[in-house]
């Protein structure tokens, strides 16, 4: 999947918002041209709104190494989040009366970009997705528990605000849940059926020992910056923090819940049948696509695209001399115990062979590589039971960390090793660690287009990623092969799913079985998958749509330069503009062979 939607939301704490995850000490004024106007006020706009991001958003500015906030939370009154909405609207007022056209090429982008971004805000707003603050396999709650591991504290003082935080955190799930009491006013809510079982995600920080919480973990050894004195102090006050806030917050969060949320959702699952549902999943298709596109021409591709890898899939069939037919094929896929892992440790183990070989591949493949390493790490248990198969998670800005590609070791039967190369492929390198830490890697652009995560880019890349495997040469047998169809095909039957339950009447049964039966995928993947198109409407729609925009340019430059073609400058020009929209990619191609045929 794509990389982890930073581990703390944004301003709103909408899980359907990408966070933008910017680097606090990119003071965009900073760079501004005294020759330029125009261009000095767009980098102060940029400046002024990401400043104002940190200010109200104290977790955002954490994800991104700015501690001067670490003993807050944010304030999710309705007041507070109409006051930020107001504010982005200044902001693109501000945009709109910069004469863009004194601006050069890649700054017009960046107010391209941007207004994009401000728009999209201003519309979820609109549409009251705050009230929906979680979905089938993430919530606000669980991007929380994983504060600890986000945060480096290397002072007295640090301590002290980050027992402060978890104080706070009883007074922000008030506010989360009274949001979601709003939407279940309203029907905004998260649909019923995704929510079976989801207490797994609460109750692991129900503890009765502080020394069993993830929030202990910073208290179990102290850096050389806390002098001893203070450790019984501070390991006090932090079990007190636990006990006293940590604890009673997420009981609040499990009773609210399992006593009045999930029962009051509501029993559709189309996105259109939320408050002004078609207009909130057109805005939601053309957000995550990047594209001017409705529903229904989605759809009709994703048909195209199922039959055209259908077809390749039957002649893996042939190639392995298995007389039977498909769906006798992936039920045999679905049992034989030699495709599956007998350990956690033989899964983990599997993973990091088949990412090493990658990074061994990456120098024919790539002129530009990231300064940052990674590492392949298990899911956290807290929030395994309801996770996808595996995810890149990436290192807190900062921190000494590395990124990582994590592994989910829960129900091993239900983890192919025949898909375990296009995971890793999608979610290390030349996946989303390589594309995003690249992005981050980029000095010359402005903060916010560093850090950014356009999903249409993002994911599409990850797919791609998946399809260069081909090249490198890791998918060792039929089987692998077999396996990366399968996950171009999950990817294609998305588009025909997601369309089909949130604008055409499909219901879940049917999208569990289109799923099931056009993939090998585990049939637990497939449930978990479909409640997370159910509860993410338009999200699913972002991979197929980039990686095909992406073998579009490439097989266009291909056949324009001839031997000229380079991939791995063709590469470079892709992922050295960042995250980036597909139309606007696409005219950043165009400038690239434009240049070659010049005189």
């Amino acid at each position: 999947m794509n990389r982890t939607r930073c581990l703390f939301f944004s301003i709103c704490c909408l899980p359907l918002l990408v966070v933008l995850a910017v680097s606090c000490t990119g003071n965009a004024a900073n760079v501004g041209d005294a020759a330029n106007p125009e261009r000095d006020r767009l980098y102060q706009l940029f400046d002024r709104n990401w400043q104002f991001r940190l200010d109200e958003d104290p977790l955002l500015a954490t994800s991104v190494g700015d501690l001067r906030n670490l003993d807050r939370l944010p304030a999710m009154t309705p007041a507070d989040l109409e006051r930020r909405a107001d504010f982005d609207r200044e902001s693109l007022a501000a945009l709109d009366e910069i004469d863009l056209l004194r601006l050069d090429e890649e700054d017009r982008i960046n107010a391209e970009i941007f207004a994009n971004q401000l728009r999209d805000r201003i519309a979820l707003y609109g549409f009251g997705e705050w009230q929906l603050p979680l979905n089938a396999d993430s919530g606000f709650h669980m991007d929380f528990a994983q504060l600890p591991s986000r945060v480096s504290l290397r002072s007295v003082e640090q301590y002290d605000a980050y027992i402060a935080r978890l104080r706070a955190w009883p007074r922000y799930v008030g506010e989360q849940i009274a949001n979601m009491r709003t939407g279940l006013g309203r029907g905004m809510t998260i649909p019923k059926v995704v929510l079976v079982g989801y207490e797994a995600t609460i109750e692991p920080h129900v503890v009765e020992r502080a020394e069993d919480s993830v929030f202990w973990s910073p208290f179990e050894s102290f850096p050389v910056g806390v002098p001893e004195s203070e450790h019984e102090r501070l390991r006090a006050a932090g079990k007190a923090a636990i006990v006293e806030a940590i604890v009673p917050g997420y009981r609040d969060f499990l009773t609210f819940m399992t006593g009045e949320y999930i029962p009051g959702c509501r029993d559709t699952i189309a996105a259109e049948a939320l408050p002004d549902g078609r207009s909130y999943y057109d805005q939601r298709v053309k957000f995550f696509t990047t594209l001017d596109t409705d529903a229904e021409r989605v759809h009709a591709i994703g048909l195209a695209e199922v039959a055209r890898i259908r077809a390749e899939m039957e002649q893996i069939l042939e190639q392995v001399g298995y007389g039977g037919r498909f769906a006798e094929f992936v039920a045999f896929l679905r049992r034989d115990p030699r495709f599956y892992p007998k350990t956690g440790e033989q899964l983990l183990k599997e993973a990091s062979y088949i990412a090493k070989q990658a990074d061994a591949k990456l120098p024919s493949l790539f002129k530009t590589l990231p300064r940052l390493p990674y590492g392949v790490a298990p899911v956290p248990a807290h929030i395994a039971p309801k996770y996808t198969a595996g995810r890149y998670v990436d290192a807190p800005e900062g921190s000494t960390e590395p990124g990582y590609f994590w592994v989910n070791l829960t129900h091993l039967d239900q983890r192919p090793l025949y898909a375990l190369t296009s995971l890793a492929l999608h979610e290390a390198v030349p996946g989303h660690h390589l594309q995003g830490s690249l992005a981050k890697e980029q000095a010359q652009q402005p903060p916010f287009r560093r850090y950014d995560y356009i999903s249409a880019f993002g994911e599409g890349w990850g797919l791609y990623a998946e399809w260069l495997g081909i090249e490198m040469g890791l998918y060792k047998d039929p089987y692998s092969n077999f396996g990366r169809l399968t996950y171009e095909m999950w990817r294609a039957c998305r588009l025909v799913v997601d369309t089909g339950m949130h604008a055409k009447g499909w219901t879940r049964d049917q999208a569990l079985m289109y799923l099931a039966d056009n993939t090998a995928l585990s049939l637990l993947e497939v449930r978990t998958e479909i409640d997370r198109y159910i509860s993410w409407p338009g999200q699913a729609l972002a991979y197929k749509s980039g990686e095909m925009k992406l073998r579009e340019l490439r097989q266009r430059a291909e056949r324009e330069l001839g031997e000229r073609f380079d991939v791995r400058e063709f590469h470079d020009v892709v992922l050295r503009g960042g995250s980036v929209p597909l139309p606007i990619l696409e005219r950043s191609v165009e400038r690239y062979l434009a240049a070659y045929r010049a005189p």
